[in-house]
């Protein structure tokens, strides 16, 4: 803990007048588009000239802090700082029902996936209040999650008894459904399981995929997002929300909501679209260009992944987050996507 906080202490960037309220923030992956595009530029600049210099802020990240995924949250809660953001799938281990915001394959475009997150926010909201001690500010998306694989695969038949690296625990059962050993290996280290043959594919964003560079061990990319949307939940310690007055409360929510998440859904669809572009060369792309071999899946293929969803993954999640989750998943999202747990 007291590592944690110097580590902490060590990245501040400005020194908070007395009269100032500081704010000391983890974001997401560092490397990643959606923290230096959206959550870096909101809490270095946009919130800070907001509020007239009112509000400070201690910004770095979990990776550059080396924080255990399934900790930022819960650390979250204890108050060692004030606000953090990451994917929701890492905390499933504390909160098996927060799984129900990120299902795969119920979302095929980013209007659709806001959808679902607008749907299912009331229950965030409760999840976080009561597992993790803070209340949710915004939820935002990483890119949908698709399949890299460093092996020749055609379609989803292809992916039985492969090793794959899943980006959750629902998308780890459809993977294992559909034939697959679903392998855990944290987002750094895919890079060198798939040069290594630790795994045969992994599931990532496509944006993220290109940043980090996995094309360069990647021959085949399968653009169906078997792992979602990978929501990124940021949330402010509870205590720290409930001592600020009614209008930086206001100022924070209005804010974060205009200049952070509206503007990442607004940008995620696009981006999906030039990040396959990057990476397989097929179609429009903002930087240069690689060549994996793009995979396109038929309608067959997304049906049997569908069929598995509904009959054995999101059956099994509600019996996992026991209940009335499943009841309260059929009232919201599943009025959205057509879907109901039976």
């Amino acid at each position: 803990m007291k590592k944690t906080c110097a580590i902490l202490a060590a990245t501040t960037m400005t020194v908070a007048p007395a009269w100032a309220e500081n704010l000391s923030v983890v974001g997401s992956w560092s490397s990643l588009p959606l923290h230096q595009q959206y959550e870096a530029p909101f809490w270095s600049e946009t919130l800070p000239v907001a509020s007239d210099g009112k509000l400070t802020v201690e910004l770095t990240t979990h990776n550059q802090m080396s924080l255990g995924l399934g900790d930022i949250y819960p650390l979250l809660g204890q108050g060692v700082y004030d606000v953090a953001m990451t994917v929701a799938d890492y905390a499933v281990a504390d909160a098996p029902e927060l799984e129900g915001l990120d299902v795969p394959l119920l979302a095929l475009t980013a209007d659709e996936a806001r959808a679902m997150v607008d749907a299912a926010r009331p229950m965030i909201s409760d999840i976080y209040r009561d597992r993790f001690n803070s209340h949710v500010l915004a939820i935002a998306p990483y890119p949908p999650q698709v399949v890299f694989c460093n092996h020749a695969v055609s379609n989803l038949d292809d992916l039985k008894g492969l090793k794959i690296r899943a980006s959750g625990r629902m998308t780890a059962k459809l993977l294992e459904a559909l034939g697959a050993e679903g392998v855990n290996v944290s987002f750094s280290e895919v890079p060198g399981a798939l040069q290594n043959g630790v795994v045969d594919c992994a599931v990532t964003g496509a944006g993220s995929g290109y940043s980090a560079g996995w094309w360069e061990v990647s021959t085949h990319l399968l653009p169906i997002p078997l792992g979602g949307w990978d929501s990124v939940v940021t949330a402010m310690n509870m205590d720290k929300w409930n001592s600020l007055d009614s209008a930086t409360q206001s100022l924070i929510s209005t804010q974060i909501k205009a200049e952070f998440e509206d503007a990442a859904w607004a940008d995620a669809q696009g981006a999906l679209v030039s990040d396959i572009a990057c990476l397989t060369g097929n179609g429009d792309c903002a930087g240069e260009t690689r060549s994996m071999t793009l995979v396109e899946v038929s309608d067959a293929d997304f049906k049997t992944a569908r069929d598995i969803l509904t009959s054995e993954v999101l059956p099994d999640w509600a019996e996992r987050a026991g209940g009335d989750w499943a009841r309260r998943w059929n009232d919201s999202v599943g009025k959205v996507v057509g879907v109901t747990i039976n």
